[in-house]
Order: C-alpha cells, then sequence, then structure tokens
C-alpha cells in the first residue's frame, strides 16, 4: 500500500535506521579495533533522530493507534521493542556492546521498523479517515521537528569497503 504522507516523515527515518542495519550486516565479522567507531556511529544515530523518533512515536502515533482496540497489543509490543531497543542504544553509549551482539541488534531494529511499516502502518492508513490522518501527521512533524536534518556520515572504520 502506499504510505500516507502524514506517516512519511517516519517512514523515511525508518529508511535511515534500516540502511544502519544493513551496514552492520554487511560489516560482519566486526574486528575489535572498529567496534567503538560503531558503537559512536549508533550512539549518533540514537542522539540525533532515534530517540527523538521512539518519544513521537510513543507520545503521537501510539495513543492514536490504542483507539482501535484491534491495534492495542501490537502497540504494547511495539513500546517494549523500544525498551529493548534504547537498552541496546544505551550499551552502544556505554561502550558496552560486544561486537558478537552487533548482528543482533541489527536484526531486532530492523524487525521493529518493519512490524510499525508493515502491521501499524498498513493498518491506521486502513482504520483512519483522511482528516485523521492529516491531524496525525501535523502532530507528528511537531514531535519530529528537533530531528537532525541532516545524514549522519560513517567514519573510516564503519565505511563498508568495496566486495572482492
Amino acid at each position: 500500500m502506499l504510505r500516507d504522507k502524514s506517516l512519511i516523515p517516519l517512514s523515511h527515518q525508518h529508511q535511515k535506521a534500516l540502511a544502519l542495519c544493513v551496514r552492520i550486516d554487511r560489516a560482519q565479522p566486526v574486528p575489535d579495533a572498529n567496534l567503538q567507531a560503531w558503537q559512536e556511529e549508533i550512539e549518533q544515530h540514537f542522539e540525533q533522530e532515534i530517540k527523538i523518533h521512539f518519544s513521537a512515536e510513543e507520545q503521537v502515533l501510539f495513543p492514536s493507534a490504542s483507539r482501535f482496540p484491534e491495534l492495542i497489543p501490537l502497540v504494547k509490543d511495539l513500546i517494549a521493542d523500544h525498551a529493548a531497543l534504547r537498552e541496546s542504544f544505551s550499551q552502544a553509549e556505554a561502550r558496552r556492546m560486544p561486537a558478537e551482539t552487533l548482528p543482533a541488534f541489527a536484526q531486532q531494529l530492523s524487525a521493529h521498523i518493519r512490524k510499525e511499516e508493515r502491521q501499524l502502518f498498513e493498518r491506521l492508513q486502513q482504520l483512519m479517515n483522511s482528516d485523521e490522518l492529516a491531524d496525525l501527521g501535523a502532530r507528528l512533524e511537531g514531535a519530529l521537528k528537533d530531528a537532525a536534518q541532516s545524514c549522519i556520515l560513517t567514519n573510516e572504520a564503519t565505511k563498508l569497503k568495496p566486495r572482492r
């Protein structure tokens, strides 16, 4: 289904986070010498965008979705995902995320995003009328205004090398 314009800002942020997940997967195994750089990049993503993204979802999107009884279990599941992901981001910030857990982190973040896109967003677009979606979009825009509008640049240690 085509994404409603009210949800596009969240979807764009999802795309950036999915790109990070793909890069983590392709970088495996991450050498110990590059682990700190990966953790710094993960922290940067969280601080500049994902923290604000989670807050917008929890304060605007999830309450709107919870108006529909059928979506309440999904919303509860997504909130639990946020808590688990925050713990992973906290480990990266403290530089305590072991290299062997990077792929699991990328899988967890990717699965969460796909659940929002494929289940929550799709169903909201079916359940909400155009006025409700427009109101949701305006409230999300306000909640996302402080997110970084620039690209997060990789550093030498996290830049993927061409495959031979």
